[in-house]
């Protein structure tokens, strides 16, 4: 092997996060366990891009790109499923906290209740 083809240990780490989600794919979990296990904070992602400047680049990944896909496709298959009716509550944040949730839906593509739905989810331990 060359030194330009030798995998940098992010590739490794890439690589690692990448056969996880697909390996829980496979079992076709729902999409809240899938995001928890592999993007939330205890999850692959979080467990093996430690430093913010990992997560960046993992955030701006081919990888990432292909797990926000899986993430979607269960989606979208809970989605054609029966769900059960959902409610609305209100919560009051300070604006900087917000700002901040907004900006992280916006850069993972998804919607801002989504996030937080998502996140509540986490919290369940």
């Amino acid at each position: 092997m060359t030194e330009s083809t030798k995998i940098t240990p992010f590739g490794r780490k890439l690589r690692e996060v990448e056969r996880v989600a697909t390996a829980l794919l496979e079992q076709q979990p729902d999409w809240g366990i899938f995001f928890r296990e592999v993007l939330g904070i205890d999850g692959a992602a979080y467990r093996l891009f430690s430093t913010n400047e990992e997560m960046t680049r993992f955030t701006e990944s081919e990888a990432y790109i292909r797990i926000q896909r899986m993430l979607t496709v269960l989606r979208e298959s809970s989605t054609q499923q029966a769900q059960p009716p959902t409610r609305v509550i209100t919560v009051r944040v300070p604006a900087s906290l917000h700002e901040t949730l907004r900006a992280e839906a916006r850069r993972d593509g998804i919607s801002l209740n989504r996030l937080c739905v998502s996140r509540l989810l986490l919290e369940d331990e």
